[in-house]
């Protein structure tokens, strides 16, 4: 979950590190580090922001060409000064930054009490720079290699030692990526951090261990031996990256959603699986987590409609812990980042089953696209919000794809002119975008509310859930939703005219119900939001607010509706004053279990 960013190069390595943790904050920003110096390391580390360090470290002196530097999103030991990255060891010759979680530290720990080491802080990270500096006989990489080789867990590390010029990264199954410059180089968990600098990538695979200098770079396996990784030139500029003159991310990437959508149809035109155009299958799964798991379960509809086969949905967090039946199944993972560790985990149980395996990811070169036979691309640009919009967008966008060209494989022409529709999807947002104000104004009826619902059927229900999902992360308020008509087996007692409901009532073929539903609702006193479609004059009569969005077909509504969602929760959470990009107790990656 953490950020981390490291350097080595002619700049100072104070500015450069800085400027890469403002970009990796969003990966975690409850307490922040660096460790700055060529012949001797000096750490500064506190609780709180990067503005805040940086405001202590201005006071100071501190320069030099190499360094490190975290951004932390707490695992082992409370936000505070002394549980922040970077840890020196004993001799204050070694300091380290990590992400991830060490399971046998206490183990080890132990050991190392024993041999005389003593430890200031209450994180699993700080027992690895101690188990470093006991192994170290004169060769920095050789004692980093044998640190490792006792670590069971997750992990992403990168070492610095005084006096060296080399900083050494080391990933097992958490995100590291080198940044190669002209006369400098870089260690970071994600692109953003280095970005203004190259745009030019190697992503380490698990069981990497990458030894960079500021004019060299190799990298080697666990046991030693050099190993070959590509150079990747990242299609995204540091712009990409900035505000660009919204007064948050999250309202940004919201707004960038029809040139996302449209990159994403532009990345899928002309699509070949060989997953699915050489195959047959019986069933599709899907796994993901998070606002994903809500994709999935829109494409478990969008599947079931246009290719008449079952689908199945799992958590990723759950799928690992089922009974295994084989099963004639294409599996699909979706993850923005691709490397959500428990999206990853299931994808390598599926491939040791022997299943066809494709993922749905924004990310080029993340880990995912080592784990599956065949990627999808979204093409959506970085997103730094916590709270998923575009990347979840395009992500239907993209199971909208998968799912015409299978149905085109299989000669299912009932659906030949999918494609002209799908073309339409960025004016459709454009359109609610363009009620911003509207749903501003919706919004300040919501700004004191403490408990809402979100209730819609057929497809628009997990649409609910991720509208829910987006208040309740943002905001701070609790949210649920709720398949409609399950209101009867007990929402209904929770209903008070405190309670606000939003109610999602396209023109499908739920809509009659829907409007029942929302009658009884009403009828509880409790102020109703409904969300249709342009033109429906009856939705009127039953709600005390409407948002409206473009007609489309009944397949396409979670699109448009998705975005009003977002809106919605956005304006309340500023509102009410909320950190939107960095939502409390909430990291963007989620790289551990």
């Amino acid at each position: 979950m953490c950020g981390i960013i490291g350097y080595t190069g002619n700049r100072n390595a104070l500015e450069v590190i800085l400027e890469g943790l403002k970009r990796l904050e969003y990966r975690g920003y409850d307490s922040v580090g660096i460790a700055v110096g060529n012949h001797e390391i000096r750490v500064y580390k506190r609780r709180g922001s990067v503005s805040a360090l940086e405001s202590d470290i201005r006071k100071t002196s501190l320069s030099g060409t190499i360094g490190i530097g975290h951004t932390r999103w707490a695992t082992h030991g409370e936000p505070s000064d002394r549980n922040a990255h970077p840890f020196l060891d004993c001799t204050g010759r070694f300091a380290l930054v990590h992400n991830g979680i060490i399971e046998n530290y206490q183990e080890i720990k132990e050991e190392l009490r024993s041999k005389g080491h003593s430890f200031t802080s209450d994180t699993d990270t700080e027992v690895i720079v101690h188990l470093i500096e006991d192994l170290y006989e004169g060769d920095i990489l050789k004692a980093v290699m044998g640190a490792v080789s006792r670590l069971d867990g997750s992990f992403a590390i990168v070492v610095m030692a005084a006096g060296e010029r080399r900083l050494i990264g080391v990933r097992k199954e958490s995100p590291l990526v080198i940044g190669l410059g002209e006369g400098e180089n870089f260690l970071a968990s994600d692109v953003p951090a280095f970005l203004k600098y190259t745009n030019r990538a190697v992503f380490l695979q698990d069981g990497d261990i990458a030894v960079i200098t500021a004019n060299s770079w190799k990298v080697l396996n666990f046991g030693g031996e050099e190993v070959k990784r590509e150079v990747t030139d990242i299609p995204w500029n540091v712009e990409s990256a900035e505000k660009g003159g919204f007064k948050h991310f999250m309202l940004k990437e919201i707004f960038e959603q029809p040139y996302a959508i449209m990159n994403t149809l532009r990345g899928t035109s002309s699509l070949y699986l060989r997953t699915v155009d050489e195959n047959d299958f019986e069933r599709i799964k899907i796994v993901a987590c998070g606002t994903s798991y809500h994709a999935g379960m829109i494409g478990k509809y969008v599947f079931e409609e246009m290719l008449r086969i079952p689908v199945d949905v799992d958590v990723a967090s759950e799928f690992r812990y089922r009974e295994r039946i084989r099963e004639d199944a294409i599996y699909v993972f979706i993850t923005q980042s691709g490397e959500t560790a428990d999206t990853l985990a299931a994808a390598r149980i599926a491939r040791r089953m022997g299943h066809r395996t494709i993922a749905i990811t924004n990310v080029i070169g993340s880990s995912i696209t080592r784990e599956v036979d065949e990627v999808i691309y979204t093409n959506a640009g970085p997103e730094i919000g916590v709270a998923a919009t575009k990347s979840f967008t395009t992500q239907i966008v993209a199971i909208y794809r998968l799912a015409q060209h299978i149905a085109e494989v299989r000669g299912l022409a009932a659906h030949d002119d999918l494609w002209t529709e799908l073309r339409l999807l960025p004016r459709l947002v454009s359109n609610v975008l363009q009620r911003h104000s509207e749903i501003e104004d919706i919004a300040r009826t919501l700004k004191t509310a403490q408990n809402m619902f979100y209730i819609g059927r057929n497809i628009s229900y997990p649409t609910a859930l991720e509208g829910a999902l987006k208040m309740k992360e943002i905001s701070y308020i609790h949210a649920e939703g709720y398949p409609a008509g399950e209101l009867k087996h007990g929402p209904l007692a929770l209903l008070t005219p405190k309670t606000p409901v939003v109610a999602l009532v396209p023109p499908d073929r739920t809509y009659m119900k829907m409007l029942g539903n929302v009658k009884e609702v009403a009828a509880r006193g409790a102020p109703v939001i409904g969300v249709g479609a342009e033109g429906d004059e009856d939705l009127i009569k039953y709600v005390d607010r409407t948002i409206y969005v473009p007609r489309t077909r009944p397949i396409f509504y979670p699109v448009p509706i998705s975005v009003a969602l977002q809106l919605l929760a956005y304006y309340t959470a500023d509102m009410r004053g909320c950190e939107i990009d960095k939502p409390r107790n909430l990291a963007k990656s989620v790289t551990v279990e």
